[in-house]
């Protein structure tokens, strides 16, 4: 039902602001704490770990629960978390604070995928999932660079007011739009859990990691890059996140509709922008508007990567949705965490300029494990046909 979608669309919008609106104001609050841009990137990468380690874990526990209280209760979670982290706590408390929301991160997602596809036809289930995914090119153009934008006028707290203001906005929609959803047949962990057995799905799991860390090895900063590397300031990175996230919601739509078609020549497409962005963004130099040409395409073939890869991931998995819903948003925050890792050091190591050849090494790594799932499944299909 397209209004479910919309709803877990709002509550991913929320849940985006809050994990990823830190990264346009990572230098400012490297500066306030007086610590180094890697350090406070760990805002980003714990948050992305904890993701990584409990989700499988905690949507197995939450599975049973009424959806509607599952996603509430993730929701409230995001609010607490911008409100304390608003008042500009000690570095410890604001890193725990940005750590608690994480446990119920991908509870969320897999509950909102689930809502919004029961009872769609399967030629539908994907461009619903689109439209649940829509939160994260839609925080990219709206609450994200508002929130680095107002943080360049003011101070970086009220960037984390705009997270508490929008999670606030998506709870209460949760709260009286969306009906009790008890849920009627739980699925037995054995069930679910069969699935790591499967070499597809291990293989659909490694592609994922691999093209997040290549994607956020650079993109987790974002700003800092384009600061040191493109020489912009703080007024112009919120615009070139706006111009992101504008053709991330059209990328997100053309790419719910692709994979209707195929799954794996849709991943394939956007998964090439890991080779060319690098390129690209070394051929513009310090090019103002051949830069900002190369951002409209790195934005478009970027955003649909974990609509893409949730996608890819299921489709080796189809009887376990929310389970390895979950473990692509695990998976997926975990390439977020080596890649924000590796980036800070390469960034101490070698400077900001060079981040983006590391999402070129992880880009082939991640089609790697692309062609060798084909391979396994053109094994098993002739292996089939011939028993027969």
């Amino acid at each position: 039902m397209k209004k479910y979608a919309y709803i877990g669309c709002l509550g991913f919008i929320a849940v985006i602001t809050t994990e990823f609106g830190i990264i346009g104001i990572l230098p400012q609050v490297a500066e306030y704490y007086k610590i180094s841009i890697d350090k406070a990137g760990y805002l980003l990468s714990t948050f992305a770990l904890v993701i990584a380690l409990t989700g499988p874990f905690m949507t197995l526990l939450t599975s049973g629960i009424n959806r509607k209280k599952v996603m509430t209760a993730s929701i409230l979670m995001f609010l607490i978390t911008g409100i304390i982290s608003s008042f500009s706590p000690p570095f410890w408390l604001l890193m725990l604070v940005r750590i608690l929301p994480a446990f119920l991160q991908p509870v969320y997602i897999a509950t909102a995928l689930s809502v919004a596809i029961s009872g769609a036809d399967n030629s539908k289930k994907n461009e619903l999932m689109s439209t649940v995914f829509n939160g994260v090119a839609i925080a990219m153009v709206t609450t994200v660079p508002f929130a680095t934008w107002i943080s360049g006028l003011y101070s970086w707290e009220y960037s984390f007011m705009i997270q508490a203001a929008v999670s606030l906005v998506a709870l209460g929609n949760i709260h009286f739009l969306l009906p009790s959803m008890p849920v009627k047949e739980k699925k037995s962990y054995g069930s679910q859990i069969k699935i790591l057995k499967q070499p597809s799905f291990i293989l659909s799991t490694l592609t994922n990691f691999f093209m997040i860390t290549a994607w956020f090895s650079t993109y987790s900063y974002f700003a800092d890059y384009l600061g040191k590397a493109k020489g912009m300031d703080t007024s112009m990175v919120s615009y070139m996140l706006f111009l992101f996230g504008i053709i991330g919601i059209i990328a997100n739509k053309i790419a719910g509709k692709m994979l209707n078609k195929n799954v794996t020549v849709t991943l394939a497409f956007f998964l090439s922008g890991t080779i060319l962005i690098p390129v690209l963004l070394y051929i513009s130099n310090g090019n103002l508007l051949a830069t900002i040409f190369v951002i409209g395409i790195w934005g478009f073939l970027y955003s649909p990567s974990f609509l893409n890869a949730s996608t890819y991931m299921i489709s080796a998995a189809p009887d376990a949705l929310e389970f390895a819903n979950s473990l692509a948003t695990s998976f997926g925050n975990l390439g977020v965490t080596l890649g924000t890792t590796i980036g800070g050091w390469i960034i101490i190591t070698k400077g900001v300029e060079y981040t983006p050849w590391i999402g070129f090494i992880f880009g082939i790594l991640a089609f790697l494990m692309i062609i060798v799932r084909n391979i396994i499944e053109k094994k098993g299909e002739i292996i089939s046909s011939c028993s027969e």
